[in-house]
């Protein structure tokens, strides 16, 4: 599979963005608020989620707001957002063909609930 170039999320940052998407769309958090959230689930230092929501703004995944002394950090994009991203992505290093193919592949796979969305989504685009 070709390389997008698009950040991978490791599974301590994907657990940073699942606190932060569920967040309120317009709350931005602070790195403490960020671990207090953490912490029931997980061993993780202060200090680390500092260093993975830095990443994640230098990924361009959060925006990073100064706050005072402190930064406030807020999802760039929703989680259906950047999923969308990410496929659009990977799909435009294919040719027509091979997107046809790699669609048929990814819906094969899909589950029913997934088929009926898919299917809900392309009968609103038609109308």
């Amino acid at each position: 599979m070709p390389h997008t170039g698009k950040p991978h999320l490791g599974e301590l940052e994907r657990a940073v963005m699942d606190v932060l998407w569920a967040a309120d769309e317009d709350t931005t958090m602070t790195v403490r608020e960020v671990h207090a959230a953490l912490v029931p689930d997980r061993d993780v230092a202060y200090t680390t989620v500092m260093t993975v929501l830095d990443r994640l703004a230098r990924k361009a995944l959060v925006t990073q707001e100064r706050a005072g002394r402190a930064f406030r950090y807020r999802p760039r994009a929703s989680r259906a957002e950047l999923t969308a991203e990410l496929m659009h992505e990977a799909l435009s290093d294919f040719t027509r063909d091979d997107r046809g193919q790699a669609l048929v592949a990814f819906v094969g796979d899909a589950s029913a609930a997934d088929l009926d969305a898919l299917r809900r989504a392309l009968a609103d685009l038609d109308r």
